[in-house]
């Protein structure tokens, strides 16, 4: 039975993990005395504020907050979960993952990949072999080459391929619950792609979660997807994500497109920054995962009647999204084009053109609330204001809030509502983060400090006894779990014991205590040892009052 990965490994590999290296693969680092530092890959920005410490083995960007270990880099900036980077970065070390006997790994998953990777190859060894599915693809302009950029195979026709192909190798159960295989009766299974391309659909570490499926001909329906499994959740999902984000860095920008053929397609032009939505309606988990890798999204629809409720969806799901230092564009085709055909038939210029003459998020809102509105009449514009006013309340206080009901203010003539971020001097997420950044100072929290940067300090800490009397004082228990930590693990890191708080409710606060920067951490060992007989003649006062409390 497989099981979870083992504390001592998940140390090594901590200790082992370099931040500056890590980092320095997705952007690039530049030494300024004893940290390095970039701009920002988590938000955009011309001057750098973001800071990688050696010393501390952490990360913080002064511009937007964004700040924490080689394991939070790679959980934010890659959306993997903790197990998986620890497995990334035990890969990266040439390090086999261990697991414990007797426990359920959460993401167990390995036969359920290891089946749509079969199933995988076998689809591009039949697309080598099938001139038909050849030909579809060269008519389309998709060349050898791109198609094995994006793994693009073929399903033959017939109903039990799969089961014979991989009759030895994966049970039918497994192939179900891939989707795979569709269940018509109780006892009976057969292939759920037939006779079509097949374009495998991508986690963000490339291994393929689900496929779809396009006709050759004009059968219907045209296109078919994997149904939601264990893997594939297509709420969560962007076809051509993890082949858009093969180059170093954030991606400058990304355009969103409504099909697997427009992501292939812009790619042959050399355009490799597109991404799907696997034929679903943008929904606001699409927009949290487009804004983890970009903060320049163009949204490109066809310019039909579907392709602008499309987009007004998008605009919908957006707005609560909505965070000062993005650009969100829309681009529309022009009548009877999808970015597939306008590439093929007027070439890259052409389509680019209609990327630079995209609208911004406030044009394409007022343009299209305005559509159908006579702005020149009072009952326009108060049906304007109406229309207006609950979309805006979506968007979180920033200064954009404010310039949109300034905006809207204009256009009616009268005052909407009163803007409230810049006057209340609270829109910028810097400015929130700087206040809360630094911790109030107590001896308590400069001893808990001072050991998270040090934690061979601990030889100089109170008895655990002794702090146990200070119980009721805030911090005192936080300070026991770590130095109850490193008694068990003497040669314990700064990064390692602050890694196993994560999930727990001390671990923000440790982190913002891993930035403060009092005073007194200019000689770390007689700070502690000071606050440690500041925290002894508590120990004393304590157990005076309990005297006192006996005898009355």
């Amino acid at each position: 039975m497989a099981g979870k990965i083992p504390q001592p490994f998940i140390d090594q590999v901590i200790n082992q993990t370099d931040i500056v290296d890590l980092i320095d693969g997705y952007v690039e680092l530049k030494q300024k005395g004893r940290e390095y530092t970039a701009c920002c890959p988590f938000h955009s920005e011309k001057t750098p504020s973001f800071t990688v410490s050696p010393d501390k083995q952490f990360y913080h960007c002064f511009g937007c907050g964004a700040h924490g270990t080689a394991i939070s880099f790679l959980m934010e900036h890659e959306g993997l979960q903790f197990v998986e980077a620890i497995e990334v970065l035990a890969t990266k070390l040439g390090l086999q993952v261990p697991q414990e006997a007797g426990f359920s790994k959460p993401d167990d998953n390995q036969n359920q990949f290891h089946a749509l990777d079969l199933a995988n190859q076998y689809y591009r060894r039949q697309l080598r072999n099938n001139k038909s599915a050849v030909q579809y693809l060269k008519q389309r302009g998709i060349t050898g080459q791109i198609a094995d950029v994006f793994d693009i195979g073929y399903a033959p026709e017939g109903f039990d391929n799969l089961k014979k192909e991989f009759s030895d190798r994966i049970d039918i159960k497994t192939l179900e619950q891939v989707g795979l295989l569709a269940k018509k009766e109780e006892d009976r299974s057969y292939d759920r792609f037939r006779g079509r391309i097949m374009f495998p659909i991508k986690d963000t570490r490339g291994r393929v979660i689900a496929f779809g499926g396009r006709a050759l001909g004009d059968a219907m329906p045209k296109y078919i997807n994997s149904p939601e499994t264990p893997l594939f959740h297509k709420s969560n999902s962007l076809y051509g994500l993890y082949e858009a984000r093969q180059t170093r860095g954030k991606i400058s920008q990304l355009i969103i497109v409504e099909g697997y053929m427009d992501v292939v397609a812009l790619a042959q032009h050399e355009i490799k920054n597109s991404v799907a939505t696997l034929g679903t309606a943008t929904n606001s988990q699409h927009v949290r995962n487009l804004l983890r890798y970009s903060s320049d999204l163009v949204f490109c629809f066809d310019g039909d009647r579907a392709g602008n409720a499309a987009a007004w969806k998008a605009l919908e799901q957006m707005l609560p999204e909505y965070k000062d230092g993005i650009d969100i564009r829309f681009a529309f085709m022009p009548p009877g084009e999808d970015p597939d055909s306008l590439i093929r038939d007027s070439g890259k210029n052409t389509f680019l053109q209609h990327i630079q003459q995209s609208l911004s998020l406030s044009e394409y809102f007022f343009k299209k609330l305005t559509t159908d509105i006579d702005t020149s009449t009072p009952d326009g514009l108060a049906k304007l204001a109406n229309s207006a006013k609950p979309l805006l309340a979506k968007l979180p206080a920033c200064v954009f809030k404010d310039l949109m009901l300034k905006e809207l203010n204009q256009r009616v003539g009268t005052t909407v509502s009163q803007p409230s971020t810049l006057q209340s001097g609270s829109g910028s997420r810097s400015a929130r983060s700087s206040s809360s950044r630094t911790p109030k100072y107590t001896k308590t929290r400069l001893a808990i400090a001072l050991l998270l940067r040090e934690p061979q300090l601990a030889k100089f800490a109170l008895p655990i006894e002794d702090l146990t009397r200070l119980n009721p004082v805030p911090g005192i228990p936080l300070l026991i779990q770590m130095l109850d930590i490193i008694e068990n693990n003497s040669e314990i890191s700064s990064v390692v014991l602050l890694e196993r708080f994560r999930g727990k409710e001390a671990y923000p606060h440790l982190q913002k205590l891993l930035e403060w920067d009092p005073p007194d951490m200019a000689n770390r060992e007689a700070s502690f040892r000071g606050t440690m007989n500041r925290l002894k003649d508590d120990v004393r006062r304590a157990g005076l009052d309990a005297m006192v409390s006996k005898d009355l």
